[in-house]
């Protein structure tokens, strides 16, 4: 039976990225592209704008270090008010975490290329649309929900296992409920409420994008420790610091975490 001195921490960060819209999250991606990483992105927030212009601004020759596809349902509207018309961005994105665009797999692509889900809220959305077409007659819209939300921690624990080499980034909005003791909790903000609870254990890292101050104070950061209303994990608490500055942090966390026994806050 090994002991710890004879563990090896993982060489590939997974990583669950929460936090409330306007805080950067997919902007702050910017700075491991700096950091030498790959990212293939799968967009599902249709929501770049920031990623591109930051890369563009600081590191216009790595810009070809960022493939993204684009999946969203396709909505129509008739009598009975909005409705999806062909609900396929769930299967297409569990194709392209099969495959990708140029025909190379994912889950070989190694420590140097970053897997970006954004955004885990909206995957939830497809996956509910897809369960919802797959039995469009339930009487009882629970079982949708249950489909879809087995389907996507199904998907969730396939991106997070040891056989999908590659690092991972699940983007989130933050899922702010009343707990039956009064208290506020946040959670990742998937599909329905059972899942926002579970999806953490699957992940060797949880962080908050988080904005703080007013006006001329305002300050966006990376919050690697829990706060009062969320719980956060780290698998190296005592070489992060406990906040990090947003425009740098993830590169940071990704130095520190694939090499833990380098100084990377100096």
């Amino acid at each position: 039976m090994p002991s710890l001195s004879q563990h090896h921490s993982s060489q590939l960060v997974k990583t669950l990225y929460i936090g409330d819209s306007g805080t950067g999250k997919t902007g702050s991606l910017a700075s491991l592209v700096g950091a030498g990483y790959q990212l293939k992105i799968i967009d599902l927030d249709n929501g770049l704008d920031a990623l591109v212009q930051y890369v563009r601004k600081d590191w216009p020759d790595l810009q070809g270090n960022v493939e993204f596809e684009t999946l969203r349902d396709l909505y129509t509207v008739d009598n009975a008010g909005p409705r999806v018309k062909s609900a396929k961005a769930f299967v297409e994105s569990a194709k392209l975490l099969t495959k990708w665009t140029d025909g190379s797999t994912p889950s070989e692509w190694g420590p140097k290329v970053i897997c970006v889900l954004d955004s885990l809220t909206s995957l939830g959305k497809a996956a509910y649309e897809w369960a919802r077409g797959q039995n469009p007659g339930a009487k009882e819209p629970r079982q949708w929900y249950f489909v879809a939300q087995q389907a996507l921690e199904s998907t969730i624990a396939m991106l997070t296992s040891e056989a999908f080499a590659t690092n991972l980034i699940v983007i989130s909005h933050v899922n702010f409920r009343e707990m039956p003791s009064g208290e506020i909790r946040g959670y990742a903000n998937a599909i329905g409420s059972a899942l926002g609870p579970t999806l953490p254990k699957y992940f060797n890292s949880m962080i908050l994008a988080e904005t703080t101050g007013f006006g001329k104070t305002l300050r966006r950061q990376i919050r690697t420790t829990s706060t009062g209303v969320i719980d956060l994990k780290s698998p190296a608490p005592f070489k992060l610091e406990s906040t990090l500055p947003l425009e740098t942090g993830l590169a940071t966390l990704f130095a520190t975490l694939t090499h833990p026994n380098k100084d990377t806050q100096s």
